[in-house]
């Protein structure tokens, strides 16, 4: 008879095998989205038996896992800052080391009566809906090239119900709102950052399902911080800043091209493995 602890474990096994990197977390994911539960429910009945049809969906589920389509895709949601975000293929999956971009935002704008932030390459919209659901005085227009993911984003709103404070424009980066122009308060984005020739270097479950337009930076992966640095300055109010995520060992380079674009203040943020994950620049 399969018990939830039972089943448990043997995912766990069964996705240590396949080198997954988090087989505990994801069986646990996985299982609690078949029993339509949250995972503190699975840890209070590892002796429930699970029926028929709740093994065979999870046996569904976690072949698909192993070979390589990651958990949030599965169950078609993400959790990030305690929100819950629709996700699909269309748009990558929120990570931990965002939420330095969100912190960093937030406690710049908190003093603020009130704010309005761009965000460029919203895809799901968890930056901006994150900081705008905490910061009730935040308004912000997201953008993004694609329509389908704006689409993902709009619905992600509507179920924060955040839409009365957000606009939704589709275009590349800038060029979103040329027909609506204004100056903003920040200018947030986490771009695409990964080198080109690197893209084939990354794991499985990323290089084979995450969306490659939201992934790939150019031959240095730098391009996207040149294009927001020379275009942003118009779009900022005179006290206003700009706050981008950035990639592993990119900060020295990422702080020069804003420098040279007419920056004078800089400043790093690392998130919690104490690596640079964030700059902020403004003062021009």
């Amino acid at each position: 008879m399969w018990t939830i602890g039972k089943i448990l474990k043997w995912t766990t096994d069964f996705f240590k095998r396949k080198n997954l990197d988090s087989p505990r977390l994801d069986a646990e994911i996985l299982l609690a989205h078949v029993l339509q539960k949250n995972r503190v429910y699975l840890y209070s009945n590892f002796d429930e038996p699970l029926e028929k049809s709740e093994l065979n969906l999870y046996h569904d589920i976690i072949e698909q896992r192993a070979n390589g389509k990651p958990a949030a895709y599965i169950i078609g949601h993400k959790e990030f800052f305690t929100l819950k975000f629709k996700v699909n293929s269309n748009v990558l999956i929120p990570r931990p080391d965002t939420e330095t971009l969100v912190t960093a935002v937030s406690q710049r704008l908190k003093s603020k009566d009130s704010a309005e932030i761009l965000d460029l390459c919203t895809g799901s919209g968890c930056v901006a809906l994150s900081i705008i659901n905490f910061l009730p005085n935040v308004s912000a227009v997201l953008t993004d090239i694609s329509e389908d993911v704006i689409e993902i984003a709009h619905e992600n709103a509507a179920n924060l119900i955040l839409l009365d404070r957000i606009e939704f424009f589709c275009g590349d980066l800038f060029e979103a709102i040329k027909d609506s122009p204004r100056q903003f308060d920040a200018i947030v984005s986490n771009p695409p950052y990964i080198p080109s020739q690197d893209i084939l270097k990354l794991s499985d479950d990323v290089k084979n399902y995450e969306p490659i337009l939201a992934l790939d930076g150019g031959t240095d992966g730098l391009d996207f911080y040149r294009r927001i640095a020379s275009e942003s300055l118009q779009y900022l109010k005179s006290d206003g800043f700009v706050a981008v995520e950035i990639g592993f060992e990119q900060a020295d380079d990422v702080e020069k091209i804003f420098r040279s674009a007419g920056f004078n203040q800089v400043e790093l943020k690392k998130d919690l493995s104490n690596i640079n994950r964030v700059v902020l620049a403004w003062g021009f």
